[in-house]
């Protein structure tokens, strides 16, 4: 499984003050709800101000993603589900969300959670969505990520 060696932040995340949108794609409805419903758990959990965006698939998350942090947001989770089917869509769309996700944080200048899921078959997603039965809960990691960073910015940047 791809979790083996995935960190533990081991502390408590207190985002009091962050504001983080949740931009979540529509397609393989059953893995992106449990994504978004692990990445609700973390962010109530780390007491941050959410929002919630839902775009068509995947290849709107960067766009959108990029909007949100321009209108003020700290922070993107950006929640997506890609799984390869036949033809050559799969990897087109996969490195668009990626690509386009990096270049959002970096022209930014603030994080973004990545769950965006590419995916050989729909049991991997289901196993990586924090389901019940799920070996993985990727929502929650990457709204772990989005917060650990934006904290971590705003302490490098004395906000």
């Amino acid at each position: 499984m791809s979790g083996a060696g995935a960190p533990s932040l081991d502390v408590d995340l207190d985002g009091t003050g962050l504001n983080i949108t949740v931009v979540a794609g529509t397609w393989h409805e059953e893995i992106t709800n449990g994504l978004l419903e692990g990445a609700r758990r973390a962010l109530a959990a780390a007491n941050v101000t959410v929002t919630e965006v839902r775009v068509a698939g995947s290849f709107e998350l960067p766009v959108v993603s990029r909007a949100a942090l321009e209108a003020g947001a700290d922070a993107v989770v950006a929640l997506g589900v890609i799984i390869r089917g036949g033809t050559p869509h799969f990897e087109y769309v996969s490195d668009a969300a990626t690509s386009g996700l990096t270049q959002v944080s970096i022209l930014t200048g603030k994080p973004v959670g990545f769950g965006v899921l590419t995916l050989n078959d729909e049991q991997e997603g289901l196993d990586r969505a924090g389901l019940p039965g799920s070996k993985e809960d990727k929502g929650a990691e990457a709204a772990e990520a989005a917060i650990a960073t934006a904290l971590t910015l705003r302490a490098i940047r004395g906000a």
